[in-house]
């Protein structure tokens, strides 16, 4: 009757790379089925099966997902669902049995879902950042290498559309951060601590590399003007050295930075120093314009030290937002639109 075809259809439609999303993606084939479900019985029960029962079910579908504030996962397959579970000569058994299907489907989807990728959203999450974090360090020593070379403006538009091209990256990371987040938090609970310090070393990460992007806007905006001056160049290339190796040392070299007294990003703050000291030395022979430009890149620099040694309170004392509502199954919480219905319910009885 079907019911191996509507099986197939939601094991396809939920299977993903991880356990994770795959328990999210059939949760929302689920939710989306038993709410199709009855909508469809009931508009079929009202006016026979045909263009009206069609029409009616879609229009009911779109109501009751918006009511719910249903995320994309299951507001798209409230209908879709519904429609399958009518089909031609739908009855009470043949919703039944097409219910069952989905059920099936979803846990074959769930079941596979496990051997899909050999890695944890763990280590995907921590493969991502070490990936974008080296991409930083690379452009960091390239622009420190072009300023001690004197770069051209070919250059510097080449710096700041990779910074463009890594800032881009950043909601994949955090993406994947929270998925690791989710993982631990519901599948493997002891590694709660370890996906806490992941999605700290993502934030991380994002902060490094949008202040790797200004750097690079920093430099392109330099050129077009006087340019960097030549009593500075090395200072600048040196800070921005300072800053490649941190990045790349906090990848590469996590425990050694542990066990040292001094770590590569306090270099990168002393460089960032000198360099600052450098400029307002040289203030009286250097344009304005370029001692304001190279301040901001000593605060740069300063900020990417701070995000390395996860002591700027950014990461942890501000909210970050995690993922769109679109992406979950329900967009606002069930208990927070429980909670707002019980308040809307208690103001309505006191105006009584």
């Amino acid at each position: 009757d079907g019911g191996g075809l509507v099986a197939a259809i939601v094991c396809t439609l939920s299977i993903r790379i991880s356990l994770h999303k795959s328990l999210r993606e059939a949760f929302g084939q689920i939710v989306g089925t038993l709410i199709g479900a009855a909508v469809a019985l009931s508009t079929v029960a009202l006016f026979d099966f045909g263009f009206v029962a069609i029409g009616a079910t879609i229009f009911i579908c779109a109501i009751v997902a918006r009511a719910l504030h249903l995320g994309d996962v299951a507001s798209v397959n409230v209908p879709v669902t519904a429609l399958i579970v009518i089909g031609p000569g739908l009855s009470e058994s043949t919703a039944i049995h097409r219910l069952g299907s989905t059920f099936i489907g979803a846990g074959v989807a769930i079941a596979f879902s496990y051997y899909s990728h050999p890695k944890t959203p763990l280590d995907r999450a921590r493969e991502q950042i070490n990936r974008v974090g080296r991409k930083a360090a690379q452009l960091l020593a390239e622009m420190s290498e072009g300023v001690a070379a004197g770069y051209k403006q070919k250059d510097a538009a080449d710096w700041l559309t990779r910074g463009r091209l890594l800032v881009e990256e950043i909601p994949a990371i955090r993406a994947q951060s929270v998925e690791a987040k989710g993982y631990a938090r519901w599948i493997r609970t002891g590694t709660r601590n370890a996906a806490e310090e992941i999605y700290v070393e993502g934030l991380a990460v994002e902060h490094t590399i949008v202040q790797v992007r200004a750097i690079a806007r920093t430099l392109y905006d330099s050129i077009l003007e006087s340019g960097i001056p030549d009593s500075v160049k090395k200072d600048v290339a040196v800070a921005l050295s300072a800053a490649s190796y941190a990045v790349a040392a906090h990848i590469d070299n996590p425990e050694d930075i542990q066990d040292s007294p001094t770590s590569p990003s306090d270099d990168a703050r002393e460089a960032g120093s000198h360099l600052s000291e450098v400029l307002i030395e040289d203030g009286d022979s250097v344009d304005q314009d370029q001692i304001v430009k190279g301040l901001s890149i000593v605060a740069n620099i300063g900020v990417i030290a701070d995000s390395l040694d996860h002591t700027s309170p950014t990461l942890t004392d501000v909210l970050t937002p995690e993922e769109p509502g679109s992406a979950k199954v329900f967009a606002v919480s069930p208990v927070d639109q429980t909670t707002s219905l019980m308040r809307r319910i208690k103001r309505l009885f006191r105006r009584k």
